[in-house]
């Protein structure tokens, strides 16, 4: 039996999952933003403790890789490397997109499409387009919510839009052919996915397992005070 904890920090969701033969067995959740740095570690322990399991008793980490917040995701990845370092776990990276994607396979009809998205801010999203088993038909891109964005899956059948773009993508795209649902990044989807990738031995090296924050994180300087950040 293979056991994986997965953790899921992308978004505002903070997110820690348990799966046995990538079956989910536990679960927590905190829907806030900006506490993953002070409620992560506090989160693990208290699902492990009610688990009743140990560090010591799984047999990988699970991770969003990204794309999504730049301080969610440095925290979730820098928190599995260190665990999975200090307990000699091998170490699964995720797709932040294909984790949320992942929940609508199965669910929609064959000649549909699955945009799973995370916002970006302004009119731009983190979006990738899967058909309805999950195989990636357009790749993962920053997409600028413009005129005839996704036009052409629109065109053809039901797209499945879903994460926390959904509001602002649904105020600028209103088409029959879209369906917005109401879905967040979770580590209960990323633990399925990891388990595929445990069984074929698909581990990443610890030591230069980085993020994919897709765009560079810019800090801008205060205009009051150049030396304050």
């Amino acid at each position: 039996m293979s056991r994986i904890l997965s953790i899921e920090t992308s978004i505002g969701v903070c997110s820690i999952a348990i799966h046995e033969d990538g079956k989910l067995i536990a679960i927590s959740e905190l829907h806030q933003d900006n506490v993953h740095g002070s409620k992560l570690v506090p989160l693990i322990k208290s699902l492990l403790e009610q688990a009743d399991y140990s560090i010591g008793s799984f047999d990988a980490i699970a991770v969003a890789q990204g794309p999504g917040s730049y301080t969610g995701l440095r925290i979730g990845v820098s928190t599995a490397k260190g665990l999975a370092f200090a307990h000699d776990l091998p170490l699964i990276g995720i797709d932040s997109l294909d984790g949320l994607g992942c929940q609508m396979v199965g669910q929609v009809e064959e000649g549909s499409f699955i945009v799973p998205m995370i916002d970006a801010r302004r009119m731009e999203v983190y979006a990738k387009v899967l058909d309805a088993n999950g195989a990636t038909i357009d790749p993962l891109k920053p997409v600028i919510l413009e005129e005839g964005v996704f036009g052409d899956f629109l065109a053809t059948g039901s797209v499945y839009f879903l994460g926390n773009a959904n509001k602002k993508t649904e105020e600028f795209l209103n088409h029959d052919n879209a369906r917005y649902i109401d879905k967040l990044n979770s580590a209960a989807s990323l633990g399925e996915l990891a388990y595929r990738r445990f069984v074929n031995k698909d581990f990443e090296d610890i030591a230069y397992f980085e993020p994919n924050y897709l765009k560079e994180f810019l800090v801008l300087k205060s205009k009051k005070n150049p030396l304050l950040l």
